[in-house]
């Protein structure tokens, strides 16, 4: 049986989680060194947070945030105009068979991370867990 079969469907391989950190280092230091000449780019820190691979290798998401979250489509349209030039650098750092397509994306799990918090910490849970609490004390459990 071939080793696909083995992994956990849907699940990324070690060799995409592997390249896809590889191809974020590379992209994290080419905005970091300001190469890119482009107006927006010079105006605004991108933080590069993942990569996800595709199973072939021949497609990298680029998720990024720019810093405070401010003008994200501008940024993405900035990114999508510099693409070949960032391709063509990311595949010199990274020694791969093909050079993957890249594409960007904003990534939003800071912004579900911080909707949760502020669930979790609303008042209306807090009183449902100890609401739980009084319960397992006097010997009912859920």
């Amino acid at each position: 049986m071939s080793r696909a079969h083995h992994s956990q469907a849907g699940a990324p391989s070690q060799r995409m989680l592997r390249v896809g950190e590889l191809v974020r280092h590379a992209a994290a230091r080419l905005l970091t060194r300001g190469e890119i000449t482009d107006p927006v780019l010079e105006q605004h820190v991108v933080t590069v947070s993942r990569v996800k691979m595709s199973p072939d290798l021949k497609l990298a998401t680029i998720y990024v945030v720019p810093l405070g979250g401010k003008d994200e489509p501008e940024v993405l349209a900035a990114l999508d105009r510099h693409k070949r030039f960032l391709r063509g650098e990311i595949v010199q750092e990274v020694n791969l068979k093909f050079a993957p397509e890249i594409r960007f994306r904003i990534d939003d799990t800071f912004d579900n991370v911080s909707r949760i918090d502020a669930l979790l910490s609303s008042d209306r849970v807090k009183r449902d867990l100890a609401d739980g609490d009084d319960a397992k004390e006097d010997g009912v459990e859920e």
